[in-house]
């Protein structure tokens, strides 16, 4: 694939403390944990350079640095890697985006270490520039099915999002891919605790959030019903070699 036609980057959450999948993450951080034959992150990398990306921020906390020692630049998957640590205490999924801004350019996707988003990329590139707005999230139909659906979505717009405050009027899910520009995360002051949940909201109440509906179910490994689906995935996939 020519530079002509690669990507924005992307930023990849991956430093969580994975307390649902202890034991397996006691020493272990989840992007590290084995899934059909490889490191997850090996299987979510892969993925996104077959769909056009080339620079990849990862932002580690616990354990970060065994997942550096294993991946170091990217050079092994033709992808770049750099990689931002938390530090003494947890930021948050924004707050560590935060960190990350001098690492990336004006406009970037994010999405989380846990999950593996087969979603058309490009398209989701598209529709974040041609909506004109500094933040966009992808949503899926889900009714339930693979976890809490938590958005309210009609017609090509976000009319509520909560992962809390459920609503029966939410069939939707965030699929857990969104495309931001800098500024948004620029006004966080920097060292704060701020989660990703809170900038969509902010962005949604101020009108400044666009979205755009994926046609293919998330996988994710966050728990260890969804570690066995994925792995299931990859291996029916044959994403093994």
């Amino acid at each position: 694939m020519s530079d002509l036609v690669q990507l924005m980057p992307a930023v990849i959450l991956a430093g969580g403390l994975s307390t649902r999948l202890r034991p397996l993450t006691q020493d272990t951080p989840k992007a590290l944990i084995e899934v059909a034959g490889h490191p997850f992150l090996w299987h979510q990398l892969k993925l996104l350079r077959s769909n056009g990306l080339r620079h990849v921020v990862l932002a580690v906390g616990y354990l970060g640095e065994r997942i550096q020692q294993r991946f170091g630049d990217g050079a092994e998957l033709g992808i770049r890697i750099d990689y931002t640590f938390d530090g003494p205490r947890l930021l948050g999924t924004a707050g560590a985006i935060r960190q990350a801004l001098h690492l990336l350019p004006q406009r970037f996707f994010v999405l989380y270490g846990d999950s593996y988003l087969t979603c058309d990329y490009r398209a989701v590139q598209d529709a974040f520039r041609g909506s004109g707005l500094p933040g966009l999230m992808t949503v899926y139909r889900n009714d339930g099915r693979y976890d809490g659906s938590n958005v309210e979505y009609e017609d090509g717009r976000i009319l509520k999002y909560d992962k809390r405050n459920r609503t029966p009027g939410m069939r939707h899910i965030d699929y857990g891919l969104g495309v931001f520009d800098r500024s948004v995360f620029a006004a966080i002051p920097a060292g704060e605790v701020y989660d990703l949940a809170q900038v969509y909201q902010n962005l949604l109440s101020t009108g400044n959030l666009a979205a755009f509906e994926v046609q293919d179910r998330f996988y994710e490994i966050g728990s260890p019903e969804g570690l066995r689906e994925t792995a299931q995935f990859l291996k029916a996939a044959g994403n093994v070699s």
